[in-house]
């Protein structure tokens, strides 16, 4: 009976006293949850629109020229030949353009090097909307047929967008390229997504060559970028790939 009329005099007052503050906390929790979801969906839209889509390209100095064969951009034209594996949303990528970039170009000027450039899509579900990792190289190879790679190439890079985010569209990659000096083909070329399967094939090859592959934290796969000499992969930090690049 002690038991019963303490839990009786506990429980009657105590709903009564809470009951409009549980509500009220209910409410506020819903308010909140709703502002987060709209401050995250305004930051995802907002990563597309900050991107220097406007701003002024600085042109590269370059000499050498470049072919697309069979989906892979060709530069140069020099004896030491170097296949460069590479995604346009990878920020590993980016930091090897950034360190190497200018050595690979004076060596394309000179005439020491041919460059070919694989586009891949590794990253392809790593922005969002997924794509860009297809739209970036196919825009690559696009200005590398209509003349205007190097300063777009190394733009992409200096401005890439984050992984994760909104990638560049159509529209800013056709903005791009002409302010980097590309022909007139280039437009149609990246609106119709020429080289969109390309890039595809280009990772399903890389992905699938065991020459090609790497270990890493106890698992061998395919990473970018991936360097290779005679079709070797090699390490960057090598001799090997220091004396190809001079």
């Amino acid at each position: 009976m002690a038991k019963q009329s303490a839990r009786g005099r506990g429980s009657a007052p105590t709903v009564g006293r809470s009951r409009t503050p549980t509500i009220i906390a209910v409410v506020t929790l819903l308010v909140l949850v709703g502002v987060i979801a709209v401050a995250v969906i305004s930051a995802q839209s907002n990563k597309n629109a900050s991107l220097p889509v406007n701003q002024p390209v600085t042109p590269v100095d370059a000499t050498y020229r470049t072919t697309v064969q069979n989906g892979v951009i060709v530069a140069g034209s020099g004896s030491t030949v170097l296949d460069v594996y590479e995604d346009a949303l990878c920020p590993a990528c980016k930091q090897f353009e950034s360190v190497y970039g200018q050595k690979i170009t004076d060596g394309l000027n000179a005439g020491r090097l041919t460059v070919r450039y694989h586009m891949v899509n590794l990253l392809e579900q790593s922005s969002n909307p997924p794509g860009y990792s297809t739209l970036g190289g196919n825009a690559l190879i696009c200005a590398a047929e209509n003349g205007g790679f190097p300063t777009l190439h190394k733009t992409l890079y200096d401005r890439q967008p984050e992984e994760g985010g909104a990638g560049y569209t159509v529209d800013d990659l056709v903005t791009l390229g002409t302010a980097s000096g590309v022909g007139p083909g280039y437009e149609a070329c990246v609106r119709n997504g020429t080289y969109s399967g390309a890039v595809a094939q280009n990772y399903q090859q890389a992905s699938s060559d065991p020459k090609l592959q790497q270990t890493s934290g106890g698992s061998t796969g395919f990473g970018t970028p991936t360097i290779a000499i005679g079709g070797e992969r090699v390490d960057i930090n090598s001799p090997q790939f220091t004396a190809a690049i001079g």
